[in-house]
């Protein structure tokens, strides 16, 4: 690669395409995706082994109406009872697991949406990962704020009303080191109540300085957990390493995180096995760390600029509603999260039934919030977007439409002493 950290600043020369066109049609020329990288803190832990043992043997076609309907029954949803749930048997009982899933949430949440804003930093990439607009391949337009341009995009939107903020950046060590994003997290703690970070996993130790800057809580996409459709949509970079990925919110939570954050991307791979894998992922470490808070985000594929390689599964409305009442229902104290990867009508209806975090005046791209929340484009440059979203409403609308869905916004709920 002509360039360490980075293939696409001048574009792609005839050496690049070439290693290019080498991962992506010939397997011997990445590295293994199951070993760790030099530098990668390895953990004791049987939290994966735990999750892909029940994954490799659920076979959600052999689930019943009679399974469904003995899962509705049960005062408590266990493990069988959730992976009937997911499965196709229960998609005539949408209805009924929707209104058990409106009951759970109501009694552990009330009648509450949470409200928060994305804030892109920096969009260069070192992965190779086929369906991302950040993928250090795809020929964008990248860019990196410094400080001052930080503190001026955080300003613009604590000015909106906001008090929660996720940090985000794309996966380069090199661009954006962990120093720089502890500084981002300095920052955001001038402005706000709470600080997420969705950046490339990391140490431990790194996650502890972090936290020790400011962040409160840690989310990371593992995307699918099928690490056979893992290693071809991976083909390159730290992201490439499956069981690296994996550990890192236990690693978060060892370095002293408040909470973490879990997610498959929808559409990559088998979507029942995916989600089956995301909750449990949860449900262990909620037993191995009853203290920490966690959540599900329920994020499915967007399209991305210069895209032709990913032809994605196709999960529909239908499908995600029902992922999403059986998440409530098998974790009632578990926040989910639905992005603006949705539509407007569908995150309307769904933090009425089992949804309690949404995110408003999103922009996935760098440098832009001043721009789009004031409608002028002042000539600033920005940075490409990650994807396009769907629903584009300011934090002002979103938050008008939720109360008037019957329903109180919170931007903040934790107190610091």
């Amino acid at each position: 690669m002509e360039n360490q950290f980075f293939v696409d600043s001048e574009y792609l020369s005839e050496k690049a395409l070439e290693k290019k066109h080498k991962l992506e049609t010939d397997p011997s020329s990445r590295t293994n995706h199951m070993e760790y990288m030099p530098g990668m803190e390895q953990i004791d832990s049987d939290i994966c082994e735990k999750v892909m043992s029940q994954v490799a043997s659920y076979d959600y076609q052999t689930y019943t109406e009679k399974d469904v309907k003995a899962a509705l029954e049960h005062r408590t949803c266990s493990v069988e009872d959730f992976k009937a749930l997911l499965s196709p048997a229960a998609e005539p009982f949408l209805e009924q697991m929707a209104e058990r899933a409106r009951w759970e949430t109501s009694k552990h949440f009330g009648n509450t949406v949470y409200l928060f804003t994305p804030l892109y930093i920096a969009n260069y990439c070192e992965n190779y990962c086929v369906y991302c607009g950040f993928n250090c391949y795809n020929h964008i337009n990248r860019m990196k704020l410094n400080m001052e341009q930080i503190e001026k995009e955080m300003k613009v939107i604590a000015d909106s009303g906001m008090e929660e903020i996720l940090i985000l950046t794309g996966e380069s060590r090199g661009k954006s080191g962990v120093d720089y994003i502890g500084e981002a997290c300095k920052l955001a703690k001038k402005y706000f109540r709470m600080v997420g970070l969705e950046i490339y996993p990391v140490n431990s130790d790194e996650y502890r300085y972090l936290h020790e800057c400011g962040a409160d809580y840690v989310t990371v996409f593992q995307e699918t957990y099928d690490t056979d459709k893992y290693e071809t949509l991976h083909l390159m970079g730290h992201k490439r390493v499956w069981p690296y990925r994996f550990n890192a919110q236990e690693r978060a939570l060892m370095g002293g995180m408040r909470g973490v954050g879990f997610s498959a991307l929808l559409g990559l791979s088998d979507f029942h096995k995916d989600a089956l894998a995301s909750a449990l992922h949860v449900y262990y470490l909620q037993r191995k760390y009853p203290h920490a808070e966690m959540s599900l985000s329920c994020p499915r594929l967007r399209p991305i600029i210069n895209n032709d390689k990913i032809n994605p599964l196709d999960v529909h409305e239908k499908q995600l509603c029902q992922i999403i009442c059986a998440y409530r229902i098998f974790l009632p104290y578990v926040g989910i999260t639905v992005s603006s990867r949705e539509s407007a009508s569908f995150r309307n209806g769904i933090v009425k039934i089992a949804a309690t975090k949404v995110s408003a005046g999103v922009s996935t791209g760098i440098g832009d919030h001043e721009s789009k929340y004031s409608g002028k484009d002042d000539g600033t440059e920005t940075g490409d977007e990650q994807f396009e979203i769907n629903d584009g409403r300011s934090f002002e609308t979103m938050y008008e439409d939720i109360t008037e869905e019957g329903l109180q916004p919170v931007l903040n709920d934790y107190v610091y002493v």
